[in-house]
């Protein structure tokens, strides 16, 4: 945002350097990145002063030029060659003397240096209006009125302006500073916080009155919640051309180029006072104005030439036969006001933020008034800055006001009432502040204190003020303006120990994450806010429980995610296009839902495999990661957390091909499985993905801190392998949980290294060749012991599961 100097100090008069002045609104919270400098015309004509032309005769050697000698002040005239046709003697002239510096059309500069001309010395230059940045014509030199005293800065004459602007990094919440009124209401408050007490100076609109009221245009609001408050008057017999040049200055200054007298009195308005208006050419206007929103699709042409579809719920100014502009953000090519516009009806309003936030984004349309709209400007001065903004119409394009001012507001909007506790304030600011201090700054600050006890301040807070509405918010508004350079601080440094327990969730993050991390695993963070398109991949997630943004910042970023599996997949089709296809990653990360009881958070760890084991090498094959590599990932972070007795069940989640859920009791702590191909297609994916889910928030209660250790034993252990023919329908965790069951003291390891089917079994049949160790921790076993386990174990097999040996 840009701030002309010389404009802010129209409102406050102060007579600080810009250096202090940027300092000090720094300190308030406008940070001031850059203070530049600008002359309404480039160097400032520095150097260029009145002339007096005492004689003027023909060049010897040169027909188009002339010779003149010249009276610049100096009490010794100077010869100047000229090759303007109209130059002559007795003319008052700018000449620019030796040293000056001007600039081309390009902005490049050169200087007038003294030289000879076809053999004629020449010691300056007279010049022409486009030669000094004045205008346009190059016909002849510029021919000034007599009564002017040679040697007089060319400067003054022309009141060429002077002037420092800051540009300021505005921070979103401050839309009450979006103007040279706010920006000078924040200057008076930290100027009187410096002792220097000043008045804040408001554009008069007492003269303003109804000339004639003859061309009156109704106003039809029909979506009042999208526009609280809508005013508009009409100015008939105006003239449209350029501006004055006060008024180009003060635009071009900030940055904008001028247009024409109505187009810049409306920006002029707006930085003035933050206030929006729009001017519509009032012979364009059938019938009344009318508020409302309008079918989607319905076609529109704005003042880019742009042919725009409208959504459902734009906001638009209309007459009775068709739309005339965006409200708020962009003005309708055919109703704007050209050169032929004689009447307007000039339009000033407070519309929803939200809703010109959504339509300014839907459109891609950024504009100074959607800008301010969108971030809340003050309701208060909709009729104020109407009323200011026609009488500076009248004052730079004629014309009469025509109509009373119609005023739309059927409910006002409220100022914020807050009630200040002094204890809390010395409590977050750390330091007691006097409370003679804390009212002077809070009325510096607009801010009415309504009643005064020994606990606090009961406050009302103007509606402009968006972004103060809690007790905070006032405490940081005392701080900012009391100066945060004025808080003491202590000289020792406190520091305090405390027992944190083993399992707090970032201590228990970092263990797992280092352990993924030692094995080969990458960890992600994908964005919270996703495409509400995601859950119709799953049944089991309901488009009603989404969390959805009120002011998006496009389709794709519109939801909270209610599953970190899409998210997780948006990075694997991201790195398998870029020919990176073998991954692991993992994400912590939480899930959002609008269930009936309320908003509900929740915390999960995920994790994701596809690709290859590890890299193509010419020491072994490839080898593709499967099902069992990843479980065993998933049951190595468990059992580093100590969670046992686990039970395996059939997986719930429809997201899964197949898969396995790890349960305690009856809760499930993680889902994994083969993602299915529907949902990878969806993302582009040809490959095979494996997803984990971990419930965190459960993990959390069910981690064991008990550290549990065993001796290294003494004694030797005892391996034996059975190779073992079983129908297909036997699982291993069949067979698995029999050896346990038939030897629970000596076994200590069970291990399935081999599975075979196909030729030379018989039909229905599958080999399972399994190892078993065996170990005495008091003693070295005996072979009889051990083959009476051995054959325990192979008679259980084939009595219970119906194995042979093969």
């Amino acid at each position: 945002m840009k701030i002309s100097y010389n404009w802010l100090k129209q409102f406050i008069k102060i007579d600080w350097k810009s250096e202090e002045t940027a300092a000090l609104l720094t300190d308030l919270g406008l940070e001031v990145e850059v203070v530049e400098k600008y002359q309404s015309i480039k160097g400032g004509l520095e150097g260029v002063v009145i002339g007096h032309v005492l004689t003027c005769v023909q060049h010897p050697d040169a027909d188009r030029l002339k010779i003149t000698t010249v009276d610049i002040g100096t009490g010794t005239p100077i010869q100047v060659v000229c090759g303007a046709s109209n130059v002559g003697a007795g003319q008052k002239v700018p000449v620019a003397t030796i040293g000056t510096e001007l600039y081309d059309k390009e902005g490049n500069a050169f200087t007038i240096k003294k030289g000879k001309i076809r053999g004629q010395e020449s010691h300056g230059m007279i010049c022409a209006e486009d030669e000094l940045g004045l205008g346009e014509s190059h016909d002849g030199i510029m021919i000034l009125d007599d009564s002017l005293v040679p040697g007089t800065a060319a400067a003054t004459v022309f009141k060429i302006e002077n002037d420092e602007v800051f540009e300021i990094g505005l921070t979103p919440n401050r839309a009450d500073a979006m103007s040279h009124l706010g920006t000078a209401r924040d200057l008076r408050a930290g100027l009187l916080q410096n002792g220097v007490s000043v008045e804040l100076i408001t554009p008069s609109v007492s003269n303003f009155r109804v000339d004639k009221r003859t061309l009156k245009i109704d106003i039809d609001v029909k979506e009042p919640k999208l526009a609280p408050r809508y005013c508009g008057v009409t100015i008939s017999g105006i003239e449209v051309k350029p501006s004055p040049a006060w008024l180009q200055n003060r635009l071009k200054a900030i940055g904008l180029n001028p247009k024409n007298n109505i187009v810049d009195v409306t920006n002029y308005v707006l930085h003035e006072l933050g206030q929006p208006l729009h001017a519509f050419d009032a012979a364009k206007i059938n019938g009344k104005v009318v508020v409302q929103t309008l079918a989607a699709g319905t076609k529109f042409t704005t003042l880019d030439d742009v042919e725009r579809e409208l959504h459902e719920e734009d906001l638009m100014i209309c007459d009775e036969k068709g739309p005339l502009c965006i409200a708020g953000v962009f003005g309708g090519k055919k109703s704007g006001v050209s050169e032929s516009t004689s009447t307007i009806f000039l339009e000033s309003a407070y519309f929803n933020p939200v809703s010109i936030r959504k339509t300014a984004k839907r459109h891609q349309l950024n504009t100074d008034a959607s800008f301010r709209f969108e971030r809340g400007i003050d309701p208060s001065i909709t009729e104020y800055a109407l009323k200011r903004a026609a009488l500076l119409i009248q004052e730079v394009a004629g014309g009469e006001i025509t109509s009373d001012v119609v005023n739309v507001y059927p409910k006002k909007i409220e100022d914020f009432n807050v009630f200040l506790n002094f204890k809390n304030v010395n409590k977050i600011i750390g330091q007691e502040i006097p409370k003679d201090t804390i009212k002077k700054i809070l009325v510096s600050l607009d801010i009415k204190v309504n009643s005064v006890s020994d606990a606090g301040l009961g406050l009302t807070i103007p509606a402009y003020r968006v972004d103060v509405q809690r007790e905070i918010d006032v405490i940081e508004e005392l701080l900012r303006v009391y100066g945060y350079n004025n808080i003491a601080f202590s000289n020792k440094l406190n520091a305090t120990v405390f027992n944190a327990p083993r399992n707090e969730d970032y201590k228990v993050q970092n263990v797992i994450a280092s352990q993924l991390n030692s094995q080969g695993f990458h960890e992600m963070m994908a964005n919270s806010l996703t495409t509400a398109n995601y859950v119709t991949l799953s049944d089991q997630l309901n488009p009603t429980n989404n969390v959805t943004m009120l002011n998006p910042l496009s389709a794709d970023l519109s939801t909270m995610r209610q599953s970190l599996l899409f998210s997780g997949l948006e990075a694997v089709s991201y790195n398998i296009n870029r020919k990176n296809a073998d991954l692991k990653l993992f994400e912590f990360g939480k899930t959002y839902h609008n269930y009936l009881a309320g908003y509900e958070e929740k915390k999960h760890l995920s994790l994701l495999l596809t690709g290859n084991r590890n890299q193509e090498n010419w020491t072994g094959t490839q080898k593709t990661s499967d099902f069992f590599l990843f479980k065993g990932y998933v049951l190595g972070i468990l059992s580093r957390l100590g969670i046992d007795k686990l039970q395996t069940k059939p997986v719930e989640l429809d997201v899964f091909a197949e898969g396995i859920s790890l349960v305690v009791g009856n809760d499930t702590i993680v889902s994994l499985g083969v993602v299915k191909k529907v949902i990878l297609k969806h993302f582009g994916i040809k490959q095979e993905v494996f997803y984990a889910d971990f419930n965190w928030d459960l993990i959390l209660k069910k981690i064991s801190t008990k550290i549990k250790y065993t001796e290294i034993p003494k004694y030797p252990e005892v391996r034996r392998d059975l190779a073992l023919l079983l129908d297909q329908t036997v699982s291993y965790e069949s067979l698995y949980n029999l050896a346990r069951q038939t030897e629970k003291g000596l076994l200590k390891n069970i291990d399935l290294f081999d599975v075979y089917e196909g030729q030379n079994l018989p039909e229905g049949k599958k080999s399972y060749a399994v190892s078993f160790t065996i170990q005495d921790n008091a003693k070295t076993l005996t072979d009889a012991q051990i083959d009476k386990i051995m054959s325990k174990l192979q008679k259980n097999f084939e009595t219970e599961l119906g194995a042979v040996l093969r």
